[in-house]
C-alpha cells in the first residue's frame, strides 16, 4: 500500500468517537437527531412484522420503491444493511489493485486491505482544494473508490470526470453518501447504467437511521450478483425494508431536497463566520453537510473545544491529512454559534 502510513485503528476512527455524551456534536454530520416524525411512525407499524421473517416480497417491494425513486430497473438495486455492508463486500469482485482516493472514508480501504488487496493510495493535493486528478489513478487500477461529495472535503466531483474513470474490465466505486444534502442532486451517477459503474447510497445522514443501517447500491446486474453472492438469509430487516419504502417516496424525496437547499444557505454562513477567525481555512467550493477546516496547531484547539464541551472531528485519521485538519458539520447559525464562540475563544 502506497501512501501515508495510518494504523488500521485509526482508520477506523469516525465521528461517533469523537462526540461523546455530554458534548455539542460537530462531529457527526447526521441531519436529525432522531428520525423524522412521519418516518417514526412508519416504522412503529412495522414493528407488528417483527414476528416474521422479512419474505421475498417485502424485499422485492422495497427495492422496487428504491428502483423507482431513481429511475432504474429493480435488478439494478441491491439492498445493503448500511453502505458500510457493500464495502466490506468489495473484495469479492477480486481486484488484482485498488486505487482508493484519498483523502475519504476509510471503510473500503479497510475493506480490500483486509481481504489481502492491494490498495493504492490516490492522494488529491490541498494546493488545488482536492479536486480529482484523474492523471493520477494507475491504468492498472481495475477497482477505483471515490466519494461525492468527499468526506472529509466536501469536494463535489464533476459526474463527467468520475465517469472518465472507466475504464474495459474497472469497476468505479462512487460513495454518494452525501449527495442527497446536494440541491438536485447535481453530478449524481444514480441514474446512470454506465458500464462498470457501482453507486453507494445511504438513508443514514439525511434521515437520521444510523442505528438502523440501511444503504444501497446501484450497478449492472452481473455486478450487484458477484457483491451479493453467499450473502446470509434476510441480510435487511423489516424495519429497514420499510424504511426503503417510505424515504424513497415522493414526498420524502422533496423533504431532502428542501433539506439540501438549506445546508447550502446554512454553509455558506458558516463559511462566513469562520473566515472571520484567525489562524482558520477552509477548504472550498464546499458541497456537503460539513467543512473540512485547517488551524494552526490543531490537536490543541480540538481538545480546547472539548474542555469547552464541543465535539470537532479529527481529520489526523484520514490519510493525506494532519492533526491541524478537523471536520466540522454544518448546522443552523443558532447551532453554529457554540461552535464559534469556543472557536472565538480557542483562537484569541
Amino acid at each position: 500500500m502506497t501512501g501515508q502510513s495510518i494504523s488500521r485503528a485509526l482508520l477506523r476512527h469516525h465521528g461517533d468517537v469523537d462526540a461523546e455524551p455530554g458534548l455539542v456534536d460537530y462531529a457527526v454530520n447526521v441531519r436529525l437527531t432522531r428520525p423524522p416524525g412521519w418516518l417514526r411512525e412508519r416504522l412503529a407499524a412495522a414493528l407488528d412484522r417483527l414476528g416474521s421473517y422479512p419474505s421475498a416480497a417485502d424485499h422485492a417491494s422495497a427495492t422496487q420503491a428504491v428502483a423507482d425513486r431513481h429511475g432504474v430497473s429493480h435488478d439494478r438495486v441491491l439492498l445493503l444493511n448500511g453502505s458500510a455492508e457493500g464495502f466490506a463486500l468489495l473484495p469479492r469482485l477480486r481486484p488484482r489493485l485498488a486505487a482508493v482516493v484519498h483523502p475519504s472514508f476509510t471503510e473500503p480501504e479497510v475493506a480490500l486491505t483486509d481481504a489481502g488487496v492491494p490498495v493504492h493510495r490516490v492522494q488529491l493535493s490541498p494546493e488545488d482544494g482536492y479536486q480529482l486528478r484523474s492523471e493520477l489513478v494507475p491504468e492498472n487500477a481495475d477497482l477505483v473508490v471515490i466519494g461525492n461529495p468527499t468526506n472529509p472535503t466536501s469536494v463535489l466531483h464533476p459526474a463527467a470526470e468520475l465517469l472518465a474513470l472507466a475504464r474495459p474490465g474497472r469497476t468505479v466505486v462512487v460513495d454518494e453518501a452525501f449527495i442527497d444534502a446536494v440541491p438536485g442532486e447535481r453530478e449524481s451517477l444514480a441514474g446512470s447504467e454506465a458500464d462498470g459503474l457501482l453507486v453507494f447510497r445511504s438513508l443514514t445522514k439525511m434521515w437520521a437511521l444510523p442505528g438502523l443501517r440501511a444503504g444501497y447500491v446501484l450497478g449492472a446486474p452481473d455486478l450487484l450478483a458477484r457483491l451479493a453472492a453467499h450473502r446470509p438469509q434476510w441480510p435487511v430487516g423489516t424495519l429497514t425494508l420499510e424504511a426503503f419504502r417510505a424515504c424513497s417516496e415522493p414526498f420524502a424525496v422533496a423533504e431532502a431536497e428542501r433539506a439540501a437547499v438549506e445546508f447550502e444557505t446554512q454553509r455558506a454562513e458558516l463559511i462566513r463566520a469562520l473566515a472571520e477567525l484567525p489562524g482558520v481555512h477552509v477548504n472550498e467550493p464546499a458541497s456537503a453537510p460539513f467543512l473540512l477546516l485547517a488551524v494552526k496547531d490543531g490537536s490543541r484547539v480540538r481538545l480546547a473545544l472539548r474542555e469547552r464541551g464541543i465535539a470537532v472531528r479529527r481529520g489526523d485519521t484520514f490519510p493525506g491529512l494532519d492533526a491541524d485538519h478537523i471536520r466540522v458539520a454544518v448546522r443552523s447559525p443558532e447551532q453554529s454559534e457554540p461552535l464559534l464562540t469556543a472557536l472565538r475563544e480557542v483562537l484569541g
